[in-house]
């Protein structure tokens, strides 16, 4: 099985998550793919941040739905960094790298975020470079009904036999789940039925020399 890494949040250890700069550097450092998360402003601007609010990863305060797009790109995200728009990152991407996009939906917070992902999606030409994911799977599920071709994936936090049969339903192809749950047994219940797997976060030297180095590999 071959393994890729994937620049979660783009380069954080060096640079400030879910930035231009973050992911020019994880391209640099030669990252074929890179995660990011979506979120929408109040004016319904998909933008590349993580946490619902802004407080953690800027200089202001507030949750990201109560900026309109103009005032939250007042805000540093750090390092002189502006929280950038989908748009933006996926231009950047374009012909250069595959983009798993995040949407940070949670029940209802963010009515059509989904429409206007895609949206920005095809307008930016990258339905063949980019695949959604989420762990609201009912925003999945919503994803499939508005566009029936476009790459979708599952996130969970534990390991269920019952997420097959959903990811057959849905015609999903990706599933990322948290590394501490991956047996050999759900490794080989992937490659069986061709799925992609997305081990969230073994980010940390000595646990990618386990993953690297283990025979169910």
């Amino acid at each position: 099985m071959e393994v890729r890494g994937l620049a979660h949040r783009g380069y954080p250890l060096k640079y400030p998550e879910n930035t231009m700069l973050g992911f020019q550097k994880a391209l640099e450092l030669g990252f074929s793919h890179i995660e990011l998360d979506v979120q929408l402003t109040k004016d319904g601007v998909p933008v590349v941040i993580h946490d619902a609010t802004v407080d953690r990863t800027t200089n202001g305060t507030g949750a990201i739905q109560s900026f309109a797009f103009e005032e939250i790109r007042q805000l540093d995200a750090g390092s002189g960094e502006k929280i950038p728009t989908l748009e933006e990152v996926l231009l950047f991407a374009k012909d250069r790298m595959q983009v798993d996009i995040e949407l940070k939906q949670t029940g209802d917070t963010y009515p059509g975020l989904e429409q206007k992902v895609i949206d920005v999606i095809k307008q930016t030409g990258m339905e063949k470079q980019v695949f959604l994911t989420s762990f609201d799977h009912y925003s999945i599920q919503k994803a499939r009904s508005i566009d029936p071709d476009i790459e979708l994936g599952l996130v969970i936090y534990g390991a269920t036999p019952s997420i097959f049969p959903f990811m057959e339903e849905i015609g999903a192809r990706y599933i990322s789940v948290k590394y501490v749950y991956v047996t050999p047994h759900f490794i080989e219940e992937v490659r069986k039925r061709g799925y992609q797997l997305v081990l969230w976060t073994p980010d940390d030297e000595p646990c990618w020399n386990h993953w690297l180095s283990t025979p169910m590999y």
